[in-house]
């Protein structure tokens, strides 16, 4: 059974920095993307970034593009999303998810939550004004 488990998130200032953490377990994690999706209060859940596990390609969503950094560490089995320069736009519950697709990462898998059969519980990032 394929789990993951999400950690750090919290609340933080606008211009703030938080590192989300994505612990992956239950199958081959150089197999499978791993994304990151957020959904905010009235909106519908959105892609942020995913990465590759084998060959570490890597999407943004436009929003988040030169602010936030995600990384593997397939020893660990554990993605990491750095999140820099934070805006009160960012707030939502963040969320990571994986499965197994034939090509890396790119727009079209990483923009899709519903291509993504595993899901975390997700985790609340709050940015204040």
């Amino acid at each position: 059974e394929v789990q993951l488990v999400e950690s750090g998130g919290g609340l933080v200032q606008t211009g703030g920095s938080l590192r989300l953490s994505c612990a992956v377990s239950g199958f081959t994690f150089g197999d499978y993307i791993v994304g990151w999706f957020r959904q905010a209060p009235g909106k519908e859940r959105e892609g942020v970034s995913c990465i590759g596990s084998s060959d570490r390609s890597t999407y943004y969503a436009d929003s988040v593009k030169g602010r936030f950094s995600i990384s593997s560490d397939n020893a660990k089995s554990t993605v990491y999303l750095q999140m820099n320069s934070l805006k009160p736009e960012d707030t939502a519950v963040y969320y990571c998810a994986a499965d197994r697709f034939a090509l890396g990462a790119s727009k079209k898998i990483c923009s899709g939550p519903n291509l993504f059969g595993s899901w975390g519980q997700g985790t609340q990032v709050t940015v204040s004004m």
